[in-house]
């Protein structure tokens, strides 16, 4: 049985990363699947990477969101909840950091899902958004159906979202930052409560817009 690596709330399995690039540093994590093909009537093995599933959400304008909606985009996404009394007021502030840094550059946006959509409503999260200052072209807050963004953070973005009444505010849920790049792959993973974490989210945004470039 493989072994695995337990980095805050993400995990992937050893021998699961590769590179886009030969000389680009950031690895793609997460779980690959070997899958059989056919070529040319000869069947043979193909190595897909880990990538964010289909997903569909509703945003603080009421619009709907999907993968389409970060076509050709980086992103960096989260999970938290309005009323959370620990982690959250310090993850906001330090994505308001990349939110202003990246803000006049259309390739890069943000993502945050609540995980409390019972309390966190379309007009709840929009009040939010308002009391941050921020747009919904560039940060996007998103709330839906619990059970698919529960599953969606443990399976695609591979961080614990759940319910849990032990919980400050009856919820656990990771305070990671995830990288996600034009591909839906997951590339870097930041603890958002951490400055020097977030300064080195913003260094590898840069390195991954410059990775297309190239």
């Amino acid at each position: 049985m493989k072994g695995y690596i337990l980095i805050g709330c993400l995990f992937f399995f050893i021998g699961a990363c590769k590179e886009i690039k030969p000389n680009f540093e950031l690895p793609i994590l997460g779980r690959t699947k070997i899958i059989n093909i056919e070529v040319n009537g000869v069947l043979t093995k193909d190595t897909i990477s880990h990538r964010i599933a289909d997903f569909t959400f509703v945003n603080q304008d009421g619009a709907i969101v999907t993968n389409s909606s970060f076509k050709n985009k980086i992103y960096v996404a989260d999970f938290f909840f309005i009323n959370c009394p620990s982690i959250c007021p310090e993850m906001s502030k330090q994505m308001y950091r990349i939110y202003e840094k990246f803000l006049e550059n259309e390739h890069v946006s943000l993502l945050s899902h609540t995980i409390d959509p019972e309390y966190d409503t379309v007009a709840a999260l929009a009040n939010y958004a308002r009391l941050l200052g921020v747009n919904s072209e560039k940060w996007q807050f998103v709330t839906g159906d619990k059970e698919q963004i529960y599953n969606i953070g443990e399976t695609s973005y591979m961080v614990v979202a759940n319910e849990d009444k032990n919980a400050p505010g009856g919820f656990i849920h990771s305070g990671a930052f995830l990288l996600i790049d034009k591909e839906r792959q997951v590339r870097g993973v930041y603890d958002g409560t951490v400055t020097s974490q977030v300064d080195l989210l913003i260094k590898d945004i840069n390195k991954l817009l410059m990775s297309y470039e190239q």
